[in-house]
């Protein structure tokens, strides 16, 4: 993809304090026209980008609730148009401005609105209005917030050896927008945006504040888990004052609360079947992580019951896995060289040794 840019502005953004906690304030550094970007030095810092930046991959509803890279949606009332919402009208404002006067002045109210968010950092705030090369009727907005670099210097002279870069600034971990976002190349989606921040941030979701992101795989699996725990206590026991109930409740909310869970024993097989059937259509990848005993176990959750087994062994937890083949990574094990025996003769040892640990 071939960007072209129509303007640019440049502002640096100063904080006093740590943490982001003191007086805010901003630097209009400069606003080129296409002409001037490409005879600046801007230009070579940017080179690649914009690119860069749109063919990020990112998924609406991500495999992690910190995910850095998310999809947008901004938010409006039922019955009302997206002219509604400010943040809308904010990006519009940009991707609308034919000169460099009305695209500096709607540049700084973008500064200024992202200066009033709690996560500020102090660093380079570039704004720029671009185009498809292909589709050139169609501005894209990127909004690039690049960070202060620490202890950066430069190479002076044989006496000096170095001197301190003050404000220095690098691409590498550079946060963005990108308005509108582009699934495909030209496939404009005008209700979506697509940022990319740190994932333990939230440059950009403080900022925005009337935009919403889709639910995280996580974030649904553990809805869903919990509609389901609701439904089986609530046909286990209707009355809602039963004792036992609410102690079933009571023993839920400490469960989900929890970071590390163990096994809790209360459905059925079926049960958990049913349950995992009716998250797996949802997103067939979603995975089940677990630890037994000092062994990571890592599979599908569609897996459960057909190739991913859990079994008791005299008050004793077992996982069974089955597959067609072994993948070994690259260092050796002695492993690799086995002859299995029959799941037969397996099971038999170990209800062996399991009775003879019993009996010393």
């Amino acid at each position: 993809m071939d960007f072209q840019v129509k303007y640019l502005s440049f502002f640096v953004i100063q904080v006093e304090g740590k943490d982001g906690q003191g007086s805010k304030s901003y630097k209009h550094y400069q606003t080129l026209d296409g002409y001037e970007y490409v005879d600046s030095e801007i230009k070579k810092f940017l080179d690649g980008e914009f690119t860069r930046i749109s063919k990020r991959k990112v998924e609406k509803n991500p495999n992690s609730e910190q995910a850095p890279t998310k999809i947008g949606r901004f938010i409006v009332e039922p019955g009302h148009e997206l002219s509604s919402n400010p943040n809308f009208n904010l990006f519009t404002r940009l991707r609308a401005s034919d000169d460099k006067e009305s695209f500096k002045n709607a540049c700084d109210d973008l500064v200024r609105s992202y200066l009033d968010t709690s996560s500020v950092r102090g660093g380079a705030l570039i704004i720029a209005q671009t185009q498809l090369m292909t589709h050139q009727d169609d501005p894209i907005i990127f909004v690039m917030k690049c960070d202060f670099e620490q202890k950066i210097a430069r190479i002076s002279d044989e006496k000096s050896l170095v001197s301190e870069v003050e404000m220095a600034i690098s691409a590498r971990n550079m946060k963005s927008i990108q308005y509108p976002y582009m699934p495909e190349e030209g496939m404009l989606e005008e209700w979506e945006l697509k940022i990319h921040q740190s994932s333990h941030a939230r440059y950009f979701e403080d900022f925005l504040k009337f935009v919403t992101y889709e639910q995280s795989i996580p974030e649904i699996v553990n809805e869903h888990v919990m509609e389901f725990v609701q439904t089986y206590v609530e046909e286990k026991w209707p009355d809602a004052s039963h004792e036992e109930r609410q102690q079933e409740e009571r023993e839920i909310e400490l469960w989900a609360a929890s970071d590390k869970r163990d096994i809790q024993e209360k459905w059925e097989p079926v049960q958990v079947a049913e349950a995992a059937s009716r998250i797996v259509e949802i997103k067939p990848e979603i995975e089940i992580k677990f630890k037994l005993g000092d062994t990571y176990v890592r599979g599908f959750l569609a897996d459960y019951g057909d190739k991913i087994h859990i079994t008791k062994l005299h008050g004793r937890y077992a996982v069974i896995i089955e597959g067609d083949a072994f993948t070994f990574d690259k260092s050796y094990s002695p492993v690799e060289l086995l002859q299995p025996e029959s799941f037969q003769v397996v099971a038999e040892r170990l209800i062996h040794k399991v009775n003879d640990d019993q009996e010393e």
